[in-house]
């Protein structure tokens, strides 16, 4: 068991001295690190700015319990919480401001994120994970307000499982459970229902979290009082103040911003309920000031009166720390002691400012090195390219006049030199274009990679198993496949844990995982409330600390609640850390073809262009949903299956291979070969497509039949290409919505797979009506693609070349 700050602190007078000492330095370091950031900008040197200024002493406080293996899931203001738990360097800091892509230099985003947006480095550069019980640990951060609340709750709810959980390796990510997930936030942003959401589900869960309110009073210019019920947010949470003898609620305590040892003491309590007791805490931090407003888009004299600024200049957090310092004094053996005199600590300023300047310098060399380098290894080039075009020596002209230069610059200037020798052909623009092509391939790494995972266990090498049948094997309802799946699953990688609403007691509401949770108990298999957005965030937390979670949103139509964070979140994680941090959670669904308003949705269109980073699987049965997770569970990358609905009650021959086949993504699947038309489709649509091709073929028209079963990856081979070269007709069938879902396959097939050339009539898709089905199946009928519509629609086409053999209908 770990031991708390409070057990910790019996210090001599002079090492007490050193740490207050120590925390000034630091928290002048972190202030003038904002003020001089604040310049780089507005001098032109940085796009943006949005800075951690008056919000040092909370900050440090904080950080003095935060211990190796814990996280954060904070928001873009601990600078200097970042600096004090080592995850941050002033070079850093600025190279970020600078968008340096160097994940050396850059190690948070590798230039990728706007600054303040901080990380630490989870994965070794394989893609492997690091020891996280070696380091202090901080998600990457996002820019939506109140978004990092849903990944905080599971990034504690992972302490409470490894506290039952072992597994090989299991001691690189826990030391029995005795880890603290801290999270920050805004005072104006606990108007977001994520924090409610998140608060909620951690007092009925009893996780160890930490979450500090930072409370400025306003949200950029909007007053407190304008944004919630109350102004407090602390009697606003009074309700939530955990009672004795009852396991539900929270501590709250509330403190000063300006007054450190009260902020000292307020985190050692903090610490010693959360670590202690797996009791969630807000801490809610207020009087805090703002020095510089908000950001360098617009100044907080625009709507804070005099009154209110002359007030922050006195409190500023450093200020009073100062003062603190300057006036503490105790006896000691008849001697007074004092921390350090105005000289000494007039001299720390002087220090922490050179150490910025010093700091910032460097980090703008080394940005610039890299665009200076790029010049110069591109522009002799260009200038060879003089006499053969004469609008090229005005382009390096343009070029050349620029007062700062950037790598876009440089790109464009050869872009335009090539465009301008088009046609013509010399050693030199060879010379040009192979140059090009080597520092684009670079760039591409820079601002393009990793948006899926490129390490060896991505899943797309994850390699096939076909399922097994033998004589022996049963005819089972579909979901019985699924759930004997899962008792293999659970069986075999004890890392793995599923929960969602109905998932537990009751084994889902369709009993695809019926008596899971008696056989592997509750924490491996759990109920939640009704809260999508916090269900997903426990999977993107946990799956961020090693674990192996299913987080089940009940329906396909319910996944709109997490959409924001499967999009902001989870479907960026990678991409924003290049590499630095995964979380291959996988996110359980089930739907298509369902009847009524409410449970009828496809919004599968959505899904793929807001989640672009996360993988989506559309198996047509139960049985090759049981295969995905075998695959998934294998891989790193995050993703969505969706079960579908209306095949629990069907009946599948159960593989004897349970636990072990797996379906690959991006491949497709050719359930009924013919020679006259290519349809393509996924999900429950598949079996009405499957009845409308044999309807064909007693019309004289052999229809091939796809089922794509992966829509990210897509067809990776081409081989629906392969067949529209056969057929030479293409109808993508689909239950979303026109433009949805059918208009990415088709922009899939004709444009990256060029299938277009082999086309003898339109491409045709047949998709649903805008609108919702009404209830019942007659709903689904009359708005969803039919087989009635599917056999007409396709027949049509063949009467329109041959109205002779194919004779209209209407």
């Amino acid at each position: 068991m770990q031991t708390t700050y409070i057990e910790t602190q019996q210090i001599s007078f002079q090492d007490f001295k050193n740490q207050i000492l120590d925390d000034y330095r630091l928290g002048r370091i972190s202030r003038e690190m904002s003020y001089l950031g604040r310049r780089e900008v507005l001098t032109g040197k940085a796009k943006f700015g949005i800075f951690g200024d008056g919000k040092e002493l909370p900050q440090l406080a904080m950080a003095k319990v935060f211990r190796n293996g814990d996280f954060r899931s904070g928001y873009y203001r601990d600078q200097t919480f970042a600096l004090a738990a080592d995850a941050l360097t002033v070079e850093s800091f600025f190279a970020q401001l600078y968008a340096d892509t160097s994940v050396e230099r850059e190690p948070a985003s590798a230039g990728r994120q706007m600054n303040g947006h901080f990380a630490t480095r989870s994965l070794n550069e394989d893609g492997s994970w690091k020891n996280l019980m070696e380091q202090k640990n901080i998600s990457s951060d996002i820019s939506p307000t109140a978004g990092q609340m849903p990944r905080l709750l599971g990034l504690a709810q992972a302490s409470k499982v490894y506290k039952s959980v072992k597994f090989d390796g299991s001691e690189k990510f826990s030391n029995g459970g005795n880890e603290i997930a801290f999270g920050t936030i805004g005072d104006a942003s606990t108007a977001e229902g994520h924090f409610w959401e998140t608060l909620n589900a951690a007092c009925a869960l009893q996780v160890p979290m930490i979450v500090s309110i930072w409370d400025d009073g306003y949200g950029i210019s909007v007053p407190t009082k304008n944004q919630r019920a109350k102004a407090d947010i602390a009697e606003m949470l009074s309700g939530f103040q955990r009672k004795d003898g009852e396991n539900q609620g929270c501590e709250i305590i509330q403190v000063k911003a300006w007054d450190y040892p009260a902020l000292l003491d307020a985190y050692a309590r903090a610490e010693h309920f959360a670590r202690t007791e797996s009791i969630p805490v807000v801490v809610h931090v207020i009087e805090v000031t703002q020095p510089q407003g908000h950001s360098t888009s617009g100044s907080h004299e625009r709507y804070k009166n005099e009154d209110r600024l002359s007030w922050e200049a006195d409190f500023d957090g450093l200020v009073k720390f100062r003062e603190w310092i300057l006036n503490y004094s105790i006896e000691i053996e008849g001697k007074e002691e004092i921390i350090a005199s105005a000289e000494e600590l007039d001299a720390i300023d002087d220090e922490a400012k050179k150490i910025v300047k010093a700091g910032q310098k460097n980090a703008w060399e080394n940005y610039q090195k890299t665009i200076t380098d790029l010049i110069q290894s591109v522009l002799p080039l260009v200038e060879n390219l003089k006499g053969q075009n004469a609008e090229i020596e005005g382009y390096i002209g343009q070029f050349k006049k620029l007062v700062s230069k950037a790598k876009k610059d440089i790109f464009h200037l050869t872009r335009k030199a090539l465009l301008a020798t088009r046609g013509t052909s010399s050693a030199e623009r060879t010379q040009l274009m192979q140059k090009y092509n080597e520092v684009f391939e670079v760039e591409k790494d820079n601002y393009s990679s990793h948006l899926y995972s490129q390490s060896q266990w991505k899943a797309e090498n994850i390699k096939e198993i076909k399922p097994v049948f033998s004589e022996s094997s049963e005819e089972v309802d579909g979901r019985v496949v699924v759930r004997n799946n899962f008792d293999k699953i659970f069986e075999k990688y004890p890392e793995t844990l599923v929960f969602g609403e109905d998932a537990g007691n009751i084994g889902d509401v369709n009993q695809g995982l019926e008596g899971m949770q008696e056989k592997y108990g509750e924490v491996r298999v759990a109920d939640t409330g009704i809260r999508e957005a916090t269900i997903l965030g426990q999977g993107i937390g946990m799956a961020m600390r090693g674990l192996r979670p299913i987080a089940e949103i009940q329906y396909l139509d319910y996944i709109l609640y997490c959409l924001q964070g499967m999009s902001d979140d989870l479907a960026t994680v990678q991409y924003r850390t290049k590499g630095g941090q995964k979380a291959p959670v996988i996110i359980r669904t089930r739907g298509h073809r369902l009847e009524g308003v409410w449970h009828s949705g496809s919004p599968m269109a959505g899904i793929l262009n807001l989640s672009k980073g996360i993988l989506v699987l559309v198996p047509r049965n139960l049985t090759k949903a049981a295969g995905f997770y075998n695959t998934m569970l294998q891989s790193d990358d995050p993703a969505v299956i969706v079960e579908c609905l209306n095949g629990y009650r069907l009946k599948e021959k159960q593989p004897d291979n349970l636990g072990e086949f797996t379906v690959p993504v991006g491949k497709i699947e050719v359930t009924k070969e013919g020679k006259d038309v290519t349809l393509v489709t996924y999900g429950s649509t598949w079996r009405i497509v499957m009845d409308a091709a044999e309807e064909l073929e007693k019309l004289g028209i052999s229809a091939e039949v796809i089922d794509v079963q992966s829509l990210i990856p897509f067809d990776l081979t081409n081989e629906i290409a392969e067949s529209v070269k056969k057929t030479n007709r293409l109808v993508v069938i689909d239950e979303d919505v026109e433009g949805g879902t059918s208009a990415f396959i088709l922009q899939q097939i004709l444009e990256k797979q060029k299938a277009f050339r082999y086309l003898d009539s339109d491409p045709l898709t047949i998709a649903a009506n805008d609108h919702r089905p009404a209830y019942a199946s007659d709903g689904d009928y009359f708005s969803k693609p039919s087989s009635d519509d599917m056999v007409e629609r396709i027949y049509a086409m063949f009467n329109e070349t041959n109205p002779q053999k194919y004779p209209a209908i209407f």
